[in-house]
Formats: C-alpha cells, structure tokens, sequence
C-alpha cells in the first residue's frame, strides 16, 4: 500500500490536517517578513555633504541664516527636468584663490552626510554612510541575504531529511529570531552581513520546511489548492510588513518588531506532528501509525488494521541529473529551464526590492506590488488548467518584459507629473513576473522526468538562488550609474532578461494533460504528437526551494 492510499483512507484534508497546515503557513509569513524587510531597512534617502562649519546640520533647511550657509556650501547639479545640491561635493572653502559667488570655486568630496529624514528616522544606510563610494554596500548586503537563502536551500534540504521535518523547523525558528534581533545591535557593516547572512538562511528554511509538513499530510486530490494556498499566507506577510514599516520608521525597532514573532516557533513542538511520511521513510513505523490514528480519529475515520504492515514508499531507479543531457533535444530543453529560473528570480525579486527606488511613497508602492502579486496567483488558479502552463508562463512572462521596457517612454518624454507611469507599468510587470513564478514551478517539475525530477530541480533551485543574488545589482543600477535613466534602468534590464526568456520558454513542450515522462527515454519523446495524452502525474514543489514535495512514486 502507498502512502496516498492511507491518506484516502484517513482523509485527505480533514479538521486535523488543515489545523496543522494553518500553522505551519504562519511560519511562513515570518519567513515574508526577513526576506523583504531590506526594502525598509535598507532605504535610500535623499541625503547631502554635512555642513562643517554647522555641528548641528540637518538635512531640512532650519532657518534663512542656514539656507544661505547650504547655498554657499553645497553645489547644485542639475539634469534635464530639476535641480538639487550634490550628495558626495562640497565648495573647498579652504582654496583661498577660488572666487567668491562659487562659478569657478574647486569643489573636495566630502566624509560626513546628512540625511532626509521625512521618511525613515534611521536606515542601515544612515547609521553606516553606505552613500557615495559605498552605495553599492547596500546592493551587497541584499546579495548577502539572497546567499544565505541558497546556502539555506541546499543545507537545511539535507538536515530536514536527516533529523525531520519538526525539528528543523523549530531550529529554523530560533535562528530567524536569534539573527533578526541581533541584525538590530550590528556594530558595523561587516557584523551586519554575517547577521543577515543567516537570517536569509533561516528565512529560506522556515518557509521549505513549513511548506514540506503542510504538503506531506495532505492527500493527492488536495495539494495543487494547498500549494498555491500557501502563497497567500506569504503576500498576508508583505501586507503585514508595510503596515508595520509604516507605523515604525527606525530600523533597528522595525527589525527587532518583525524577528519577535519568530519566538511562536517554540510552541511548534506541542503544536504540530512530525510528518508521517518521513518517520516511514526513516523507518519509524510505530510513531507513524500514532499519528495517523491521532489524524483519523480528528478526521472521523479510523485507520485500517495491519496498514502500516502493508505500506511501503517506492522508490524509482537511481539516475543522475547529468543523464539529462544525453540529447541535443534534453540539452536545449535543461539550458532552457535552468535559464528559466534564473531570469524570473532576477525580476521577481528585483522588482520586490526596486519599489524603494520608485518615485512616490514607498509604503503605498510595497502594497501595491504585494496586491498584484495576490492577484496573479488567483489568477493562476483559475486559468492554469484551462490554458496550460506554457501558454500562460509565456503570456506572463513577455507582459511581464514589456511593461518593465515601456517605463523608458515617460522617462526620456515625460515630466515628474508622469512618473505614477513608471510606477503603474513596474506594478504590470510584478504582475506578470508573480504568475510566472507560481506557473514555473508546476511547468519545469512536469517536465523532468521521474528518475531525475527531485535532482533536476534542485540543480534549478541553485539557479534561483544565483537569480536572487543578481537581483539587488540590477535594482540598484539606478543609484550606482545615476542620471536621467536612473529609474527606468533596472526595469530595462528586468525587461530585456524576462522577454529573452519568455520566447525561449516556447522551446518546452505543454504538460498540462500530458502522460508525463518517467524514464530518460520518455524526456526524449516528450511533446511529440505521437506520445500518450493520459494526464497521470500533478506535482508539488516548493515556492522557495523547488524542492519536489511529494514525488510521483509515493
């Protein structure tokens, strides 16, 4: 007997699974919280060389006397559209021989700054001047957390299946908590990114493993509506985050508010089984059939006698991943994909992070983004089985490109009056990028076949991780080269990269109501007319980590 037969017999979904599956999705709001609060934290303000004549500058004029004093300080720079005092110079006061009205007058960059506070009271780029020669900190900080959340992928994958499910996700939990709270005392940039490190580490964990314990309970007819459902809980993460963002506008108690949370963890241990599915895998027979009475008699039923002497978990033939690429067809198809994943990762959380560089306020441009990417995934459920996944993908994808291209026009022909624009077409692309990424994964795990599936997509799992590393550079182009293009240059680059991998994605076969391939041979003839139309196989992988949840044999 498999497992999903037990599941049938237990119930599939029942008032004892989804108590289990509610909180194991709260765990991963907490994991929406760590991995976008850079978009708050890490805010860039306008900012200006501090005054050295006036100890008590600030960025906002006080007085005339300290307008006139700014005026005679800082230089102007301008562009095409406005005017604004220089953010890294200042007039050499010390050069007797330069004139007077400041024409002529030699300019020395400056090592204190001043920061607009309207928005954020402090940021961690206001407590260590990452600004001027080290802007690009902040982009190397964001690629930090995204290395931690691959080094998190792959590393906790390995323990989880090692030492369980439950108790991964309670030390998931500590860590997020222990290296959140401590991010907020970082004595310098260093301390920080090893802090933040972990913190992606942990973030990354918590929603795999959340996700893993939640899938495993529920039964085959339920996990495509429990696997997109658990998007949900981390868009409600995003909303929660710019509220309190909003409410709280210094970094370190913003930082400290969204880590305690994480303390709930500890009542895991009470709360929640060990997955069943695992402790059969490990051998653990008796502790599973405790469970799974425990889960019948929630759910109204009672598990079968001498069951847990007939289940087995199967196992396919060992292959490796590099068998995939014995073909030129397995070839192009393995290039295709892995690209797939690394230029929607690119947009998706480019995109994520680049709302703090749009014009307007930041807190209504994060909601705006996390309500479109609620949107998309409903859309994705209502039109995913109606029109297949490469269709829809592809659709998402190019529409996704566009709008991130068209935010060129009102850059180079509009005025400040039309940057809501910019801002309308960067939520467009959120749009499409969100539901390609819901898309993709179901697509790329249909289209490996079962002998290398889990390996296939890990090996993709790796490009996610590279794709999330890249994003915030892309992002923060804007700051790093500056001029008229600052704003509309990240979402170029999201464009030409999310296009480019759109139209490649028409090179993949459809799966939807396809007899998927099982062996190396059948990957070979996948697609082609002649091959079966028996739709066998509905796939499950994780959001974060494209881990396969539930594999075809069990």
């Amino acid at each position: 007997m498999k497992f999903d037969e037990i599941l049938k017999d237990v119930g599939e979904f029942g008032p004892y699974q989804r108590r289990v599956y509610f909180l194991v999705c709260l765990a991963c709001i907490t994991s929406a919280f760590q991995t976008l609060l850079p978009v708050f934290i890490l805010d860039m303000p306008s900012y200006r060389c501090k005054l050295l004549s006036m100890p008590n500058d600030t960025y906002k004029i006080q007085n005339p006397y300290h307008a006139s004093l700014v005026n005679r300080s800082v230089p102007i720079e301008t562009d095409d559209q406005s005017e604004s005092y220089a953010s890294c110079r200042l007039y050499d006061v010390t050069n007797s021989s330069t004139s007077s009205d400041g024409g002529n007058q030699s300019q020395t960059t400056c090592h204190g700054w001043v920061y607009d506070q309207s928005t954020f009271t402090s940021t961690v780029i206001t407590q260590f001047d990452m600004v001027c020669d080290h802007a690009s900190f902040r982009s190397h900080l964001n690629m930090v957390g995204f290395g931690g959340m691959l080094a998190g992928a792959v590393v906790f994958g390995i323990i989880t299946d090692i030492v369980g499910r439950k108790l991964t996700l309670l030390a998931s939990g500590v860590i997020q908590m222990v290296f959140g709270i401590s991010l907020a005392f970082s004595p310098n940039f260093i301390a920080f990114a090893v802090f933040r490190f972990f913190t992606g580490v942990a973030a990354m964990s918590t929603f795999m493993i959340a996700f893993v314990i939640g899938l495993e309970l529920v039964g085959p007819s339920k996990r495509t509506i429990a696997g997109v459902a658990i998007q949900f809980f981390w868009c409600f993460g995003l909303f929660v985050l710019a509220l309190v963002a909003y409410l709280i506008r210094h970094w370190k108690y913003l930082q400290i508010t969204m880590s305690i949370p994480s303390l709930f963890f500890i009542g895991y241990w009470w709360l929640i089984p060990e997955s069943p599915r695992w402790l059969l895998s490990r051998g653990r027979v008796d502790e599973a059939e405790i469970i799974l009475n425990k889960l019948a008699r929630a759910n109204g039923r009672s598990l079968p006698k001498d069951t847990m002497k007939r289940v087995m978990l199967e196992k396919g033939p060992e292959m490796k991943i590099w068998h995939m690429f014995t073909t030129p067809v397995l070839i192009v198809r393995g290039i295709v994909i892995f690209y797939q994943w690394l230029a929607i990762n690119i947009i998706y959380y480019g995109l994520s992070l680049n709302v703090s560089n749009l014009s307007g306020d930041v807190f209504l441009n994060f909601t705006l983004s996390s309500a479109v990417e609620t949107a998309a995934y409903v859309m994705c459920i209502f039109l995913m089985e109606k029109t297949g996944r490469k269709k829809l993908y592809c659709a998402n994808m190019l529409l996704g490109g566009v709008a991130c291209i068209a935010t060129l026009f009102p850059v180079i022909y509009g005025d400040k009056s039309h940057q809501w624009i910019t801002v309308t077409l960067a939520m467009v692309g959120k749009f499409g990028a969100s539901a390609a990424f819901a898309v993709l994964y179901v697509f790329s795990c249909e289209i490996f076949p079962t002998v290398v599936r889990q390996s296939g997509i890990g090996v993709c799992s790796i490009f996610e991780g590279i794709g999330g590393m890249v994003a915030p550079y892309v992002s923060d182009l804007g700051i790093i080269v500056g001029g008229q293009l600052a704003e509309a240059l990240p979402l170029i680059v999201f464009g030409v990269s999310t296009i480019s991998a759109g139209l490649l994605s028409l090179l993949l076969p459809e799966t939807k109501d396809k007899k998927l391939p099982e062996t190396i041979e059948d990957a070979i003839v996948f697609g082609r007319k002649e091959e079966s139309n028996t739709y066998t196989y509905d796939p499950i992988v994780s959001k974060n980590t494209g881990e396969v949840v539930v594999d075809s044999t069990l």
